[in-house]
Formats: C-alpha cells, sequence, structure tokens
C-alpha cells in the first residue's frame, strides 16, 4: 500500500480538548454543514463528528446539517444564515462552491461566528475580496489524486487514451484532484481526451463516461473526481461491454466502492477519512473558542491525511 502522510500537527488536535476548559454552564455550539448527504462520503462524516460530540459532550453541542444537491450552493448559504440564526459560536463547513459561500460566510464572521473549512477549499481570491482569514482543515487533493493516477499509470502505456470526470467545476478540490490526474499522466506520457463535470454526482458521472466511451472507442480509463461519479462510470463501461478493457479510478473510499476494488472493476481510489476531516475541523474551532483567538489569528491551514487505496491495501 501506497501512503502519502500530511499530517502537520493536526493529530496533535486531539489531545487539545482534554487541556481545554470544560464550558459547564454554557458549552459552546458547533455547526458542521455538509455537501449532499445523498454521498455516503458526507454521511460518514456527519456520523464522525456525532460520535465526536458524544465523547464530549460536556464540551459542546453540535448542530449537522447538509444539502440534498452537490450544487445547490443557494440552499447551502440558507443553512449558513440559519446557522447564524441560532446563535452557533462556530462554523464548520464544506462548501458546495469555493466562490459563492464566501459573502455568507464573511457576514456569519462579522456577527462573530468562527469560521473552519473543511474538504473543499475556499477560493483564495474570494476570501482576499471580502478580508477574510478562514483556516482549511483538510487533505491535499492534488497530492492524492496523483496517487491515484499513478497506480493507474503503471497499467497503461505511452499514448494511451484517458478521461477525466471532474467533480463541480467551480470547487477548488475538484480543479485539485483533476491537476492531480493530470500530473500523473503527464509523467506516464499517457493522453487525456478531454475533462468534463459530473457534478460529484453518479447519474452524472456515468452520462459523462457513456459519452466519453462513445466518442473514444480506444480509450483506455476514466478518471473519476470522486467514487460516487466511478460508479457512474463503471456502469457505463459496463453498458459499452468494455469491462476488464476500461480502467476507472476513484477518490474518497466509499464502502460502495470496496467490492468494485476487489473484483477489479475499479482499480484505486484514496481514502481521505472523511470522519476525521469533520473531527480535526471541530477540534481546531474549539481550540480557537477556548482560547478566545479571532478568526484572522487562527491557522491558515492544516494538513489531514490523504492514502492510497487499491485491492490490495490492507
Amino acid at each position: 500500500m501506497h501512503t502519502r502522510r500530511t499530517v502537520a500537527g493536526a493529530l496533535s488536535l486531539a489531545g487539545i480538548l482534554i487541556a481545554s476548559p470544560v464550558w459547564a454552564q454554557n458549552p459552546p455550539k458547533v455547526a458542521l454543514v455538509m455537501k449532499s448527504l445523498a454521498n455516503e462520503f458526507f454521511l460518514t462524516m456527519e456520523e464522525g463528528a456525532k460520535a465526536h460530540q458524544k465523547q464530549h459532550a460536556k464540551e459542546y453541542t453540535l448542530v449537522a446539517s447538509g444539502i440534498k444537491d452537490e450544487t445547490d450552493s443557494a440552499a447551502q448559504i440558507r443553512i449558513v444564515e440559519q446557522m447564524v440564526a441560532q446563535k452557533v459560536d462556530a462554523l464548520v463547513i464544506a462548501p458546495a462552491d469555493s466562490k459563492a459561500l464566501v459573502p455568507a460566510l464573511k457576514a456569519a464572521a462579522d456577527k462573530g461566528v468562527l469560521i473552519v473549512n473543511i474538504d473543499n477549499k475556499l477560493d483564495d481570491a474570494a476570501l482576499k475580496e471580502k478580508n477574510l482569514q478562514v483556516p482549511f482543515v483538510g487533505p491535499d487533493n492534488r497530492a492524492g489524486a496523483k496517487l491515484v493516477g499513478d497506480a493507474l499509470a503503471k497499467t497503461l502505456k505511452a499514448g494511451d487514451k484517458v478521461g477525466i470526470i471532474e467533480g463541480v467545476s467551480t470547487t477548488v478540490n475538484a480543479q485539485q484532484r483533476t491537476l492531480g490526474f493530470q500530473d500523473a499522466m503527464k509523467a506516464a506520457g499517457v493522453t487525456v481526451v478531454g475533462v468534463q463535470s459530473g457534478q460529484w454526482e453518479i447519474d452524472k458521472g456515468n452520462q459523462v463516461a457513456s459519452s466519453m466511451l462513445r466518442e473514444h472507442p480506444d480509450l483506455k480509463a476514466l478518471l473519476a473526481g470522486n467514487d460516487s461519479m466511478a460508479l457512474g462510470a463503471v456502469a457505463a463501461v459496463k453498458a459499452a461491454g468494455k469491462t476488464g478493457k476500461v480502467q476507472v479510478v476513484g477518490y474518497d473510499n466509499i464502502s460502495a466502492i470496496k467490492p468494485m476494488l476487489k473484483d477489479g472493476r475499479v482499480l484505486a481510489t484514496a481514502d481521505q477519512f472523511a470522519a476525521k476531516q469533520a473531527v480535526f475541523g471541530i477540534e481546531t474551532a474549539l481550540k480557537a473558542l477556548s482560547a478566545k483567538t479571532p478568526q484572522s489569528g487562527m491557522p491558515a491551514e492544516v494538513k489531514t491525511d490523504v492514502v492510497l487505496v487499491t485491492r490490495d491495501s490492507k
């Protein structure tokens, strides 16, 4: 199993809560705002956060919510506004859009809500424009995708053709994963025939994969920016009668992908530990609340793990 350890002090956060004062009278309220709960990745994130809160029930209360559609940033903005109205002390968010959420988060910060960004990084230029500094707690998506791409490249030869199914194109994590896939393909001399958005969803991923397979009959592989789109790609490969002839890789290591890794329908994915991301984000917020650290004084980034997962991984 190939691994890339990218934790920079994040794990030490686990000990911080023990040293923090207990808010027995008035524990802070932390909101966890996720993307689509139809995506198993975010359900895992929610479960991890709830389990952590249960273990630290005296230290904070948790309000967790998410949207139905990966691309519905308007609905996520409404959730942020609701959380502010509920007077949460901190808001830990996996934004549906890297730019669109920034004004709402700035408004929340102006009202004293501490903001922590997880999963999908907010756009640096959009943050700068609003004079808002928000710590990003999460993995290096480009490096994670390159791990997956490198594993795929070992099964390809120079000149082979592949297609990339990208997540929501306005999100930084989708862009970074595409760059990581491209890094690996370029290094191997493999040709990327196209990059199209599958909107992070199974059906859209299936449509994009089907289209690419029709347009390029000699396609050798499909690189999907998340496992939901990889599931759609696997179905498209099967429908085209090309199972075993066209490789599929993904990203997230959701449970639905595991049987496909075992039987070879999916060659590789990356695990970025959904539950840990939420917990690291919450602990970053709690540490700042305990120390009365202002938004502007928070760390710029806390790196978390991303590792390659293949059939041979333990």
